[in-house]
């Protein structure tokens, strides 16, 4: 699930603050993994 939301961050459909508290720690290890920091910060 968390690879299912990184890529629609990625695809700008959504952002992290749309991503749900539970997974939301491993979306952002997914971005950064994928060498998307940026999208995986809390603005």
């Amino acid at each position: 699930m968390a690879v299912i939301y990184a890529d629609l961050i990625l695809k700008g459909m959504k952002s992290i603050k749309d991503v749900p508290l539970m997974i939301r720690e491993d979306v952002k290890k997914v971005l950064v993994s994928l060498g998307y920091p940026e999208l995986a910060e809390e603005k």
